[in-house]
Order: structure tokens, then C-alpha cells, then sequence
């Protein structure tokens, strides 16, 4: 084996000796081979020294065929080879063989370990160096005496460099390479794997993410043909694995995306990048405007600068460290827009890049969209309120304008829109009187005179001698509504036995009661002439309560142009409140006559929708009772 390999001596457990032995045969060698070097510039021993093994070929370059020594390009020259004995070796022979500026060991023995003498003469000069072999033995063809120290790197993809570059370059192209592993066992031959993969024709040997575990001696042996012979040659590599590493940075942010600002606010880009390393990193990150193609420099007077920000190191998870690099407008300007910014990231490992484009922020659309969602809240919020005021105001006004899309209740079996029923008077009761005046009179006038609506009135429509009980029954069922009216009158009674026997004999609250409550085939609407007390509502049946309680009332309402019913001497008759309070009077609070006064249009939007049959005047008033 030959190896050239510079600063051997720190190969070399102690050399002292063997240098001062090699120099005292190179000045015997100068010495004995005067003759043949007579008149030569010498250049004396060679650093460089060939180490090989017993039985593997051997090779010696002569470096004086060089431009710094003379101008052999166009000087015609010639190499001869001599040994420690100024014996001459020639072109070839049984062991040896000069071809070009080499001089090959075919077989090498531990008799060819020495200093040879290479001498260059051109047709006006001459040339002298002095180069020395040293040939040992060894029990393995894997674990040479001289290694040659490789250092990799840990968890990356790193390779092996087979240290015969000189001699694979004078062997041609013809020529197999094996590597080899020493293991406690003896060698291992390395093949094409996962782990392992031959590059460049198996002068390099890659491993894949190399680990501690991958220390060791490797050996790279070359086979090849020279002087018709099949000879081989190989190197020992010691390969040792460092802790620290550096692999390829990665960034994180910017991603090739679109950012937007806004003319003339200040304005940072960040360029986040993540170096996986152990120990120091050489890791230089830049900013580049690339379409001026220029890099932005850590200047803050500028208007555009590279800001550094220390550095973070990361111990958990995956080891490493984060570069924060900030691209920095004090003032966005025109000329900022649509440019791609890119980040630079440059190591040993590689290089990686990333850029976002700067273009001008949408309009602040918050401001507008806010107001109209408060104008819209605002519009919703006054418009449930105003149909909660006006709810009945915009129903009767909805079905008088749009008659056509009510369907007509005449279709529906009905004879009537209203069952009017009221407390009836007990024998020498009077409590009721105002109320029954009230259905049998006042009512009429307004719902069917003014309104067009058909009532039944008990006391008015029934003929004499109809059983009551079936009457009510019929009625009832042909009716679509039924407005149940009371006042505080028929609660006033001392006599609370009395007033609750006379609810009891009212067969129509009962029924009313069974079909709203029970079946729900029939709506009852309450009619209030007066404001109930507490005392008073306890006194209320408590179905009626019930009911009163889920649907609510129609009540008569006191005001200033509030009128009064009172029974006089020979009718009833309508006066004020202040006429009734003179006269002593205790009366039934009554609303106008009017159909378009609260009370009736609060009735009315309990009644059937009429539709077009007869649409009901709300401009007329009723004349005199």
C-alpha cells in the first residue's frame, strides 16, 4: 500500500528516530549517488512519505515535474528512478515499474522500505529529490498500522473520503473499490444499504444519519490492473464522531406569502429560522430586496433596515437555536409595495430562502360595517318595540288594506263571530245590571252596527221556552269566539256566598271554560269593564283565573274623557265622571262608542278576520244611545 499523507508525524506514535534515522540516510544517500545526481539542483528529502503493507502495491510520485521548478510544458525532460545503492531503477522490472512521474512497488516487501532518489534533467538542467517508502506488516488487511484521522458528524448524512486520490488519478478509470469495517470479529465488508451507499464510484462511502455508535477503523481497498498484473492497495481511516453538529437551517416564517400595510405606518417582517445544532453554529442570515437586488445592512437611520434580535437557544424536543431577524419600515411608502422581500439563510450545510410580498392594507371597513350593525340593531330594536306598542294598530291596518289574504270564515260552519256571555242576576241581585246593559246595548251598537260582526246575546236572541242547557251547547259551538264579560260590580257583594252561587249557575262559563281549557276547539276572550282587586280576583273561579292568567284580559281603561253608564229612572244614559260623582253614582266605566278607540280595537284584534264582506268604518261615531 502507498499513502501520501501530509504531517504523518502526528500519525505516528514517535518519530524522532525514524527522522533522524531518514536523515542520515538521505546524506548517505546524496553522498553514494553523487555521480548520479552530479551537478543537480537538489531540493532534498520530501516531507510527503508512502506507507503501504507487505504484498499490496506501493507507489512514489516525484513532484519536481512541476511550473514552480521549471516550464515542463515546453522543456523536453526525463525521470530516473534510484535507490539508497545509486542503483538505477528502471522501466519496468519484475518488482518495480516507472510510468510518468511514479515509480510503483508491484510487490511490496519490508526489504523496500528506504529513500529513493528522483532526478529530472532537461536538456540545460538538473533536478534532485530525495522521497522515502516505509512498508510494514500487518494481521489484518483492515486495521493498517497508519490511519488516517476523519472526523463526522453526528445525526447527519456525513461520508467517508478514501485517502488514495494520488494513486486512484495514475490508475485510470479501471479500477473496484471495497470498504471495510474492523469489528471485534475480524473485517466486515461493507455493501450498498440503507446505512451505507457508495458515491463517486466508491471513493466516498455515506453514512446515513451517523451516530456515536459509528466509530471505528474503516478500510478502503482498490483492486486494478498494472503491468498486466491484478494488484490491490488500501487505507485505514479512523473515523471518530463529534458531538457538536450544525444540519441545514430551516425558516419558519416569512412562508412566500402576501402581507399587507398601510401608507405610511411603521411596519417589521420578521424572518424566523431554526439552525438544529449542538454547540457554536456559523449560520448568516440576510434581508434582499429582489427587485433592486440588493441586501438592507443594520443601519436604523435608514428608512429600511436589518434588525438582529439575540438569539434563542432551544434544549427541549429537538436541539437548536432560533435566529430572529426583523426587516424593518420606520415608513411605509409608495415604492414599498408590490416588491418581494426575501431572507437568506446561508451555512456550510446549505442554503434556504424565503420572501413575502408587501402590498398596500385594505380599507378600514370596521368603522362603516360597525354602523350600519348598530343602525340595523338600532332600526330591529325600534321596530319590536314599535310593533309591541303598536301591535294591534298594525294588524287592523294590515287586514283593512289586505283583505284578499285572510281566507272568509263563512266556509267554516260558523253562525256566529261572538257568543256574548255575562253573569246573570240572581233574584233581587243587582250587582250585574250595569254589565248586562252593557252586552245587550252598548256592544250591539259598536261590533255589529259599526263592525259588521253577528253576535248571539243570550236574553236577545233566544226564543222563549228554548231549553237553556242545549241552547247554550248549539251556540256555543256555532260561535267562533266567546267574550266572557264581568266587572268589579258582581264582586262587590257582602255576601261572598252568594256572589260565588251566582258564578256557578252561569252555564255559559262552564262550557266556555270546557271547550278553551279542555278540548281548545273555542278562544275566549275576557272582557274586564272594571279593574279587579285582589280581593275581588280571588274571589274568580279558578278556571277563569287560569285562563285570565295564560291569555290576559280586554279591560276598559280610565281616563279624563272617560264615560260613565248609569241607570236612571226610566233608562240607561251615558254622563262624566264628574256628573256622576255629583249625582252620587256609582258606575260602570264605558270606552267611547267609537270603533277606532283602544278598547274596541283591542276587541276587534281578538275577533275573526272579516275580510271583504263588510269592512268596518272607523271614521264614523255612534250618535246617542
Amino acid at each position: 500500500m502507498v499513502i501520501s499523507c501530509i504531517n504523518c508525524c502526528f500519525c505516528l506514535p514517535d518519530m524522532g528516530w525514524l527522522q533522524n534515522f531518514l536523515l542520515f540516510s538521505a546524506l548517505s544517500l546524496i553522498n553514494s549517488s553523487s555521480a548520479a545526481g552530479e551537478g543537480c539542483k537538489e531540493y532534498g528529502l520530501q516531507f510527503e512519505r508512502s506507507f503501504s503493507v507487505v504484498g499490496e502495491a506501493a507507489m512514489l510520485n516525484c513532484t519536481l515535474v512541476a511550473p514552480e521548478v521549471f516550464d515542463f510544458w515546453n522543456v523536453s525532460y526525463n525521470i530516473h528512478w534510484y535507490s539508497e545503492e545509486t542503483l538505477e531503477l528502471g522501466q519496468a522490472t519484475e518488482r518495480t515499474l516507472v510510468r510518468g512521474t511514479t515509480l510503483w512497488f508491484l510487490n511490496a516487501s519490508l526489504q523496500d522500505t528506504g529513500k529513493y532518489l528522483c532526478v529530472v534533467r532537461t536538456p540545460t538542467q538538473c533536478f534532485s529529490l530525495t522521497t522515502s517508502l516505509i512498508v510494514n506488516q500487518t494481521n489484518s488487511h483492515c486495521d493498517h498500522p497508519y490511519k488516517f484521522p476523519l472526523t463526522l458528524t453526528n445525526l447527519v448524512n456525513d461520508k467517508l473520503v478514501c485517502p488514495m486520490k494520488d494513486q486512484l488519478n495514475e490508475i485510470g478509470d479501471f479500477y473496484s473499490i471495497q470498504w471495510y469495517k474492523a469489528m471485534p470479529e475480524g473485517c466486515e465488508l461493507i455493501e450498498n444499504k440503507k446505512k451505507y451507499t457508495y458515491i463517486r464510484g466508491g471513493q466516498d462511502l455515506m453514512l446515513a444519519g451517523v451516530r456515536p455508535e459509528d466509530r471505528g477503523f474503516y478500510t478502503c481497498t482498490v483492486t486494478f490492473d498494472l503491468g498486466g498484473v491484478r494488484r490491490s492497495m488500501s487505507a485505514t481511516i479512523d473515523c471518530g464522531v463529534k458531538e457538536e453538529y450544525v444540519l441545514l437551517p430551516r425558516i419558519v416564517e416569512p412562508v412566500n406569502e402576501v402581507v399587507k400595510a398601510e401608507l405610511g405606518s411603521s411596519f417589521s417582517k420578521v424572518c424566523y429560522v431554526f439552525v438544529p445544532c449542538v454547540g457554536k453554529h456559523s449560520v448568516d442570515v440576510y434581508w434582499l430586496d429582489k427587485v433592486a437586488d440588493e441586501y438592507f445592512d443594520n443601519n436604523a437611520n435608514n428608512r429600511v433596515y436589518h434588525q438582529t434580535q439575540p438569539d434563542q437557544r432551544q434544549v427541549d424536543g429537538e436541539k437548536g437555536v432560533w435566529l430572529n431577524h426583523l426587516l424593518t419600515f420606520s415608513e411605509v411608502k409608495q415604492e414599498d409595495f408590490y416588491v418581494n422581500y426575501s431572507c437568506e439563510v446561508y451555512s456550510y450545510r446549505g442554503s434556504v430562502e424565503a420572501q413575502f410580498t408587501l402590498l398596500p392594507a385594505d380599507p378600514n371597513l370596521m368603522l362603516p360595517v360597525g354602523l350600519l350593525l348598530g343602525c340595523l340593531a338600532l332600526n330591529f330594536t325600534a321596530a319590536v318595540v314599535f310593533y309591541y306598542l303598536f301591535k294591534i294598530h298594525i294588524v287592523l291596518c294590515f287586514r283593512g288594506v289586505f283583505p284578499f289574504l285572510y281566507k272568509s270564515p263563512d266556509a267554516d260552519g260558523k253562525l256566529y263571530d261572538a257568543y256574548v256571555a255575562y253573569p246573570r242576576l240572581l233574584p233581587g241581585d243587582r250587582a250585574n245590571k250595569e254589565v248586562e246593559g252593557f252586552a245587550l246595548h252598548t256592544m250591539p251598537q259598536v261590533l255589529e252596527g259599526k263592525c259588521g260582526y253577528k253576535l248571539f246575546i243570550p236574553g236577545r236572541d233566544n226564543l222563549p221556552g228554548e231549553a237553556v242547557v242545549d241552547l247554550v251547547e248549539e251556540r256555543i259551538r256555532a260561535s267562533r269566539r266567546l267574550l266572557l264579560l264581568y266587572s268589579a260590580s258582581a264582586f262587590s257583594s257582602s255576601d261572598v256566598s252568594a256572589v260565588s252561587e251566582a258564578w256557578q249557575h252561569w252555564y255559559e262559563r262552564e262550557t266556555a271554560m270546557h271547550h278553551a281549557l279542555l278540548e281548545g276547539s273555542l278562544r275566549v276572550v275576557l272582557l274586564e269593564l272594571e279593574e279587579l282587586h285582589p280581593a275581588q280576583l280571588a274571589v274568580l273561579p279558578p278556571s277563569l283565573r287560569q285562563l285570565r292568567k295564560k291569555q290576559g284580559v280586554v279591560r276598559v281603561r280610565k281616563n279624563h274623557t272617560a264615560r260613565r253608564t248609569t241607570r236612571r229612572p226610566g233608562g240607561w244614559s251615558l254622563a262624566s265622571g264628574e256628573e256622576a260623582r255629583q249625582e252620587g253614582v256609582q258606575g260602570l266605566v264605558t270606552p267611547p262608542l267609537c270603533p277606532s278607540s283602544r278598547f274596541w280595537k283591542e276587541l276587534r284584534y281578538h275577533m275573526p278576520v272579516r275580510g271583504k264582506r263588510m269592512p268596518c268604518s272607523e271614521r264614523k261615531t255612534l250618535g246617542n244611545v
